[in-house]
């Protein structure tokens, strides 16, 4: 009975570690990202703005970390978050792109 309920416990983090169900680091996500995209400062595509961030979303999410990475237009490299991983950029992406909850 051990044995299947760690297994159980072990699919259950699996499947919540998949990259498509990663929680943004709100903490980074206010510390970096909320001055610019939830007013629109600069052009940058507003939080939740599911329209202004499609035509970024079209050219994959791998295309838009590196974009973060690098800077683009008035977004400085990194995005001023220095110590965000690619897989938080990425989380933090999908938060900013989605719909309102």
């Amino acid at each position: 009975m051990k044995k299947l309920t760690l297994l159980a416990a072990i699919s259950t983090l699996a499947v919540l570690a998949q990259p498509g169900m990663a929680q943004p680091p709100m903490e980074k996500y206010n510390k970096s990202c909320a001055v610019c995209h939830n007013t629109g400062a600069a052009n940058a595509p507003k939080t939740h703005d599911v329209e202004a961030w499609k035509p970024r979303l079209d050219k994959g999410v791998d295309a838009l970390v590196q974009s973060v990475n690098s800077g683009l237009n008035a977004m400085p490299p990194k995005g001023m978050c220095f110590d965000c991983s690619d897989d938080e950029y990425k989380a933090l992406i999908e938060f900013m792109s989605s719909p309102a909850e």
